[in-house]
């Protein structure tokens, strides 16, 4: 039973089709819709249940501070419908600060009139464009509970999932839990990072950075993964988690030196990006294309996409845009009309100055000739998924 306040993201499940682009998706929903996959506004159907998992935004205040209210609003909200209910098993699955189940999710069911849940965390770890896959193969799965009903549930739910992923099962506190999800996503923002200041002092010395990673990451303390240096991480999860913990880090009087140098090395890379295309041709009055608007491959979710302060960047220059993107227009269309958006990669490129990549689509690796139709073949990659050809100018970001 899945409840949502939006009628429409509750019509759309039910008719068997997903609200979103994620590979794989929309076939499991289509599968399971109308049998065991159905969706509501009715908080009351969670009546009929054991184990609620609370899965609602969580998103950053200006302050960088988590911003709790949504959270708040839907415990309360399912607080009122299970009033008069015997004990219910409350799973918070939001990314949230340590503390916050325990002081701002249980407080909130208790205004709704409901004062008998069993509290507990169960943080995911699902990257967009392969969350399927990561769900039914997941490195993890982090229980956290200060109860032993909270945990046998949770152990009723995902066991069969275990069982068939044989993946490593992590008993810990409420707590503990809330923070193993930061820990993950701030090390990995960290890396990205710090891999790509590396790689920005590679280029420095005219070293390809990836030629460094590949060797780097034969080390089994550091292994290859997230040692693609490029224009930068992007997204719901990174910006926010590490927005969040440094800004609670902050509340407890600790300064979280490395975690804030993460952010502002990658809030770099974009302005470093355009000064590479700078020092090839002046953009002013000049057409750019920017190839890839989604923060990753896989997805058409814009939120935090580098592409955004690239197009900033450009307009500052004096440049006219042209972006395309494979699936991410509409979303990026919607924020910034500002923007020419083109419905192919050569429709971009055709009577372009420049051009410079941010997503790593498949599809660009595959452009050859579409480079042809530009007035002036600059060509700046951030992402490492064009090959040099003749004919073109060519600038890896850190390569």
């Amino acid at each position: 039973m899945n409840v949502d306040i939006d009628q429409d993201t509750v019509d759309t499940i039910n008719a068997g089709e997903a609200s979103i682009h994620e590979p794989g998706l929309e076939e499991r929903i289509a599968e399971h819709a109308g049998d065991r996959l159905h969706a509501t506004t009715d908080y009351d159907a969670v009546r009929e249940t054991d184990v609620t998992f609370l899965a609602l935004p969580t998103p950053s205040a200006e302050d960088g501070r988590i911003d709790t209210s949504i959270m708040q609003a839907g415990a309360e909200s399912l607080g009122e419908a299970l009033a008069g209910k015997d004990d219910h098993v409350v799973v918070v699955k939001s990314t949230v600060v340590p503390g916050t189940t325990e002081d701002v999710v249980a407080p909130a069911l208790e205004r709704g009139g409901f004062d008998d849940a069993t509290l507990a965390m169960n943080p995911e770890f699902l990257r967009e464009g392969s969350a399927v896959a990561d769900f039914l193969d997941p490195d993890k799965v982090v229980l956290g509970a200060d109860d032993d009903r909270a945990l046998e549930d949770m152990h009723a739910v995902f066991d069969p999932l275990v069982d068939h992923a044989d993946a490593p099962v992590v008993e810990t506190d409420t707590r503990t839990a809330e923070m193993v999800k930061y820990a993950n996503n701030g090390f990995l923002a960290a890396k990205v990072s710090l891999i790509n200041d590396i790689g920005n002092i590679c280029k420095e010395y005219g070293i390809d950075a990836y030629e460094v990673a590949d060797a780097i990451g034969l080390d089994d303390r550091i292994s290859e993964q997230f040692l693609r240096s490029g224009v930068g991480w992007g997204g719901s999860c990174f910006p926010k988690d590490t927005s969040a913990i440094i800004s609670a880090a902050k509340d407890e009087g600790y300064d979280p030196a490395v975690l804030e140098a993460a952010v502002e090395l990658n809030d770099r890379q974009p302005e470093r990006l355009l000064s590479l295309l700078d020092d090839h041709v002046d953009v002013a009055g000049e057409r750019v294309a920017v190839l890839g608007l989604s923060f990753k491959p896989g997805t058409d979710d814009i939120r935090n996409s580098r592409a955004v302060p690239v197009i900033d960047g450009l307009h500052d220059r004096g440049a006219d845009v042209v972006a395309y993107d494979p699936v991410a227009t509409e979303e990026m269309a919607e924020k910034r009309p500002d923007v020419e958006y083109a419905v192919s990669a050569r429709e971009a490129l055709e009577g372009a100055s420049g051009a410079v990549v941010v997503t790593d689509w498949d599809e660009f690796a595959a452009l050859d000739e579409e480079f042809d139709a530009m007035t002036e073949p600059v060509v700046v990659d951030g992402r490492r998924i064009i090959e040099r050809r003749d004919g073109i100018t060519y600038e890896g970001l850190t390569w």
